[in-house]
């Protein structure tokens, strides 16, 4: 197998492949192309490569000294069970640029396993935590606000 890849360059980053995967996740089923190319813009992305070709994505909303939302972690279903989402996070939480950070966040429904294996862990104060939903994402997550 081919060695992994792990690069934050804007220009290697594969938009059409990222679409195609963020709009058939749980979290975001859907979601316009514009709307992920403005997520992007705003955010620090990673991405995964293997031969030339983006196995995987990744994305933090962060101001680079405090805090970070790590967000849309997505493996290719051909390269999944191959820690390939753990190398990406684990880039996120290792890397000299992200040092000083003092609180990741995250949402997931299905990978705690991956998180925990990088030192994430369910909220220590859950009381304080609070969101805001749009409705129309409310809607799609069955919540009422």
């Amino acid at each position: 197998m081919s060695e992994l890849v792990l690069s934050d360059a804007r220009s290697l980053l594969d938009v059409t492949r990222i679409h195609r995967w963020l709009a058939s996740s749980y979290w975001s089923p859907g979601i316009a192309r514009e709307t992920v190319e403005q997520a992007m813009a705003a955010s620090h992305c990673l991405g995964a490569y293997r031969d030339g070709v983006q196995i995987g994505f990744a994305r933090t909303v962060t101001d680079h000294t405090t805090f970070a939302w790590l967000a849309d972690v997505f493996v290719d279903e051909t390269a999944r069970g191959q820690g390939i989402g753990r190398a990406m996070v684990g880039w996120f939480v290792e890397h000299p640029r992200f040092a000083s950070i003092r609180r990741f966040a995250l949402v997931t429904k299905d990978a705690h396993g991956v998180y925990a294996g990088v030192g994430f862990h369910p909220l220590l104060k859950p009381e304080r935590y609070m969101e805001r939903l749009s409705p129309e994402f409310a809607a799609l997550l069955g919540a009422q606000p």
